[in-house]
């Protein structure tokens, strides 16, 4: 950008050549006369600035939005990187843990009924009630298998034929709607 002004100091009349830098953006003043004096460099005379033609100018401005929009999708998508590490940062965690949850549960399951009423198989109710709402409240949903239709997307057949699941061998889960462990189960 460049600009010619007129002023007057003491009654000199001077112009002033007012121009805006492309690398940094920053304006520069300085006499009209000196902004087109010619400077040494490399044994040869040159204009101290070279105009740029409207095609450069509009090219420096075209690769200065890209980078700047390359820039901001950069930032998002390292955003949302970020939160689907998050999102599934317990995946790993929950391989180790999800065995003691399944383990307590069927723990409660090959007791007889005097066994049930028994005041430890009832705080163990209570643990796995707790253990249960933790896993929802981080996003962990059980799959759903007994007397739906086969899905081999989240469950594994391990015995028998057919498209139904007659029985449950090992819960499947997921986190936040993704795999995490296949059910196994036996279809009829």
């Amino acid at each position: 950008m460049l600009s010619i002004a007129a002023s007057a100091v003491d009654g000199d009349h001077r112009d002033w050549a007012v121009y805006q830098s492309l690398a940094d953006d920053r304006v520069w003043i300085r006499p009209v006369k000196e902004f087109f004096s010619t400077v040494k460099s490399k044994d040869t005379n040159q204009p101290r600035f070279e105009f740029l033609d409207q095609d450069e100018i509009e090219s420096w401005e075209h690769k200065y939005k890209r980078a700047l929009a390359d820039y901001q999708n950069l930032l998002k998508q390292q955003a949302k990187e970020k939160q689907g590490f998050v999102k599934y940062a317990l995946a790993d965690f929950l391989q180790d843990i999800l065995p003691i949850y399944d383990h307590l549960k069927l723990s409660l399951q090959g007791l007889n009924d005097q066994e049930k009423d028994n005041p430890w198989a009832e705080g163990v109710r209570h643990v796995l009630k707790q253990f249960k709402e933790i896993l929802e409240a981080r996003g962990v949903e059980e799959i759903k298998t007994i007397g739906r239709k086969f899905d081999h997307e989240t469950m594994e057949a391990i015995g028998g034929s057919g498209d139904h699941v007659k029985q449950e061998v090992m819960p499947g889960y997921k986190l936040n709607g993704r795999l995490i462990r296949p059910a196994k189960v036996v279809v009829k």
